[in-house]
């Protein structure tokens, strides 16, 4: 090799970028050549490409100048340059303007091109076609996707599903074709290139049948909104033999699935396909089936026989000792969402998951422990917790985080076997090596322990004091000495944490310091103990003298505060240090916000926290513990592997979730009980009716697919009672005018409400969405009433160019009924945390006592659900999930009245039998009302 071509090539494999301005002059000069000289234009191309894939944008009249240069290249006919100049003119189309100049040259190609530069030429016609031009290709975008060609055929597809968005219209027209794309199995032409052999058929596929998929991909898109043509399609596509390609299959299966979650009755159409494509030979369809399956059948239990759910175990099964990666990983997942809901069915595959501990990729050694763990049961999780110490000292921070977040959810589901779980959290924070996010996640999981396990507290808070003695992270320190400010004055020997939180204002920075006086000043201020007192005082006026202002200010104001409690004998200080009551902070949030931007009085006026909604402790324990409970079931433990690959989308696909639970998400319905906060105090009617006390769950009075959507809402004020209901209109050129909901008393006579005034929505056009309300005063302070409710609007024919009504148009009145609203005790009722339900489930007072026979067809776990949902209680110790294979169960459900506070408790005893399911609900409370109430229209 010469010097100069040595020179040449001596950067070539680095990971330098060229130069920006030095690949933008060499293509202006070389592509403006004459003679074109194709192997200098193909590697200048390569470069620019290499630019632009690693996100160096070129200013638009630079990017413009290029794309015209490349399209010159149009004229050379070398076909090895033509398909890198159509890459190159996919990447700059959107930076460039007048793109629209390439598409004679690119039609020219896509006509009478070779078979070579066809595909790419077709693909580029997405990036230079717009809305106005798309159907001057329709004729030979038509001719291509019937090609003979397969790689033609494919291009064709995926560029007509690409210009669905821009052309709709055009695109439709193509359904003929598409279906013909399925049936027709194209193969490579047989290209001789030599006398005695040919490049197609000996070394290479005759045809690996894509188009099949893209076909399949195209239809469904022009087809998805109508149900009968998706079900003939995927019908056809099952009982025939034409489909050669894997993704072809599984795209078929998607599409069953699609079907089946809109109408589950249509399982049993697809069953026998589905269960037959289980041992097909592609494993990608093997997982594919067993998904839909698994999922559906944890949906829809009584509708998929054990013994199938079991023959699909039995294959993951057989997948999970495939030598594949890729396969065992995508198993895993499928088996973890199972493990989410039904962890007894998949007890089976505890041997082939113990096996894959040990597996060198630890992804998949990760989902099997996690996956172990939630398999778990009371009498193997010591073993279980034995085995995963032994290697976890060994794998790295992101694969630890996951095993400590499966190891918490396995002591919120096995609450009596907190001790060995203790042990293994404590041995990890104080043995094991991690950074601060690993170290961090341990102590919220033992702070989560100690929250919803009181009975592990004095253990976890002597532990925690041993460990901060060498903690290296000031973050840790400061969460690990609130927790013992917190907890500690409540332990019997709260002296021996003051000595250790002593120890760290002597020995540690200014951070530090400042959160172990806070700690202190909480022994001192919440423990009736005069010596402790004293003795904390006598260390605050030591500290007092500090040299770091923070910490000298916050011991003069603890001095202060307990001088204050001692003097006034007033709950001021203990309020301060130690709050009671929480403010809900996203309405909070809400409120500080509107106070900063519309003050105009330089904020004279005190900010107004009255109406902001307020929980007590139990309350935050039950809101995080519902959270974490939901968490658990829609979310699977994500691997370092997913996390980078993954992207943040939305999507309606209930198969994302392996179990939907029973409400909505408890952040979500926190957030919309904010929204209606906020929209009541803005109503001049409501103004006076004081504090939004509660608002229940949506509740759905129409059929999804009605003309008028309805969604009813209850808010619960001291006096009042207001009905919100939630209106779209779905009518294409209709729109309602003075729309409001008509509600009557089931029962007018003994009614204890009193209707006071109706808000009408003046107009609603097609496909808005309003609310109008309805306002009741309550005669008692716990109402139960039941509402006949019909929609009363006038129609009116608008101009969908104008969304004005025609001239002369007055419209006539209609009704629409809708279903019954119900107010139940469960509607006065919020979760409640208590660490020990029995004892307090004996402690309270007033008891009632119903039995009921359910002879509908449910399962005990629909039962589960429906009980929750009504009742509005938090279960406990695990409660709320039924095992499958059990066909009796015990609920056991804590709430309070939001009204008075006053507490609630229900034990529920349920059996299975072929007559339905019998119910025996022992409900205990503080008021005799709301418990007998709530016991006895609980079903």
């Amino acid at each position: 090799m010469s010097t100069k071509t040595y020179k040449k090539f001596e950067n070539a494999g680095s990971g330098d970028l060229p130069d920006k301005m030095t690949v933008y002059q060499d293509c202006m000069n070389t592509f403006n050549e004459s003679p074109v000289n194709p192997k200098r234009c193909r590697i200048l191309i390569s470069r620019l490409l290499r630019l632009l894939s690693n996100g160096v944008a070129f200013p638009e009249n630079e990017a413009t100048a290029l794309f015209f240069s490349i399209s010159k290249l149009f004229q050379h006919q070398n076909d090895a340059l033509r398909q890198v100049v159509y890459l190159a003119i996919k990447e700059l189309s959107e930076m460039s303007e007048d793109v629209l100049m390439a598409t004679s040259s690119i039609m020219k190609d896509v006509q009478n091109g070779s078979d070579l530069v066809k595909p790419n030429a077709i693909r580029a016609l997405t990036y230079v076609l717009d809305e106005s031009t798309a159907f001057s290709a329709e004729r030979l975008l038509k001719s291509a996707v019937v090609s003979k060609h397969p790689a033609i055929s494919s291009a064709a597809l995926c560029t007509s599903y690409n210009l669905l968005p821009i052309s709709e219209v055009t695109i439709k027209r193509f359904a003929n074709e598409a279906q013909e794309g399925i049936s027709d199995l194209k193969q490579f032409p047989n290209i001789p290139y030599d006398e005695h052999s040919l490049l197609v058929g000996e070394f290479y596929p005759n045809s690996s049948y894509m188009a099949q998929y893209h076909a399949i991909g195209l239809i469904y898109q022009l087809k998805k909104n109508d149900k009968m043509a998706i079900l003939k399609l995927a019908s056809q596509l099952a009982d025939s033999n034409t489909l050669k390609n894997q993704l072809a299959k599984v795209q078929v299966v998607k599409l069953i699935n699609d079907l089946i979650n809109r109408d589950p009755q249509l399982f049993n159409e697809f069953q026998e396909v589905l269960f037959s494509w289980l041992t097909n030979k592609f494993e990608a369809v093997q997982i594919e089936v067993a998904k839909v399956i698994s999922s559906f059948a944890l949906r829809n239990q009584r509708l998929v026989a054990p013994d199938s759910f079991a023959y699909v175990i039995a294959t993951l099964q057989g997948l999970l000792a495939v030598p594949r990666v890729s396969t065992r990983f995508a198993v895993l997942r499928i088996l973890n969402k199972i493990a989410m809901v039904a962890p007894e069915k998949i007890a089976s595959c505890n041997p082939e998951l113990e096996t894959l501990i040990n597996d060198p990729n630890r992804n998949i050694s990760t989902y099997a422990i996690t996956i172990l763990l939630k398999t778990g049961n009371a009498s193997n999780i010591a073993s279980l917790i034995s085995r995963i110490s032994r290697f976890f000292h060994d794998v790295s921070d992101d694969f630890k985080i996951i095993i400590i977040d499966a190891v918490r959810t396995l002591s919120l589901s096995f609450p009596q076997e907190w001790k060995s779980i203790v042990k293994f959290l404590m041995d990890v924070l104080k043995n094991s090596e991690g950074g601060l996010k690993f170290k961090s996640t341990v102590v919220e999981a033992i702070v989560d322990i100690v929250s919803f396990i009181p009975e592990s507290k004095e253990l976890i808070l002597e532990n925690l004091c041993d460990f901060i003695e060498d903690c290296e992270f000031n973050e840790i320190l400061v969460r690990i000495l609130h927790l013992l400010g917190k907890e500690g004055p409540y332990t019997s020997k709260p002296s021996l944490y003051v000595r250790h939180i002593y120890n760290r204002v002597v020995l540690e920075n200014s951070i530090i310091r400042s959160a172990a006086v806070v700690a202190l000043a909480k022994f001192a201020l919440t423990k009736n103990d005069p010596t402790l007192k004293e003795s904390i005082v006598s260390l605050l006026v030591r500290i007092a003298n500090d040299q770091d202002d923070e910490v000298r200010d916050r011991a003069t104001i603890a001095l202060r505060l307990i001088k204050s409690a001692d003097d006034d004998n007033t709950t001021v200080a203990t309020e301060l240090i130690e709050p009671k009551y929480f403010y809900d902070l996203p309405s909070l949030e809400s409120k500080l916000s509107s106070y900063l931007t519309t003050n105009n009085d330089s904020f004279k006026t005190p900010f107004d926290s009255s109406n902001i909604r307020r929980f007590t402790e139990d309350e935050v324990k039950a809101i995080e513990l519902k959270r974490k409970q939901e968490q658990s079931l829609s979310t699977s433990p994500e691997s370092p592997l997913e996390s980078g690959t993954k992207k943040s989308k939305s999507n309606n696909n209930t198969d994302n979730n392996a179990f939907p639970g029973s409400s909505v998400g408890e952040d979500e319905q926190e957030l919309l009980n904010t929204k209606y906060n906020e929209e009541l105090l803005a109503i001049d009617q409501f103004k006076d009716y004081g504090k939004l006390i509660n608002s229940s769950k949506s509740v759905s009075l129409t059929e999804t697919e009605a003309e008028f959507i309805v969604n009813g809402v209850k808010h619960i004020f001291q006096d009042n009672i207001v009905l919100q209901f939630n209106i779209a209109n779905t009518l294409p050129n209709i729109a309602l005018t003075n729309v409001s909901v008509s509600c009557t008393q089931e029962d007018p006579e003994t009614s204890q409400l009193e209707e006071l005034f109706s808000i009408a929505i003046d107009r609603l056009l097609p496909t808005e969405e309003g609310a109008c309300y309805v306002a009741f005063q309550k005669t008692d302070e716990l109402v139960v009433e039941g509402f006949l409710n019909s929609l009363v609007f006038t129609t009116v024919d608008i101009n969908p160019d104008t969304n004005e009504p025609y001239e002369g148009e007055e419209g006539f009145q209609d009704e629409y009924e809708i279903d019954s609203l119900y107010i139940n005790a469960g509607d006065y009722v919020t979760g409640s945390f208590i660490g020990n339900f029995d004892k307090a489930f004996e402690e309270l007072p007033a008891e009632e006592i119903a039995v009921f026979n359910i002879q509908e067809n449910l399962s005990l776990q629909e039962v589960i659900d429906k009980i929750i949902t009504n009742s509005n209680c938090l279960p406990l110790n695990n409660t709320q999930f039924a095992p499958s294979d059990s066909n009796s169960h015990v609920l056991k459900l804590f709430g309070k009245s939001v009204l008075s506070g006053s507490k609630v408790a229900l034990l529920i005893k349920m059996i299975h039998s072929s007559k339905g399911i019998a119910l025996k609900v022992q409900g205990k409370g503080e008021n005799a009302t709301l418990c007998s109430d709530l016991v006895n229209g609980l079903m």
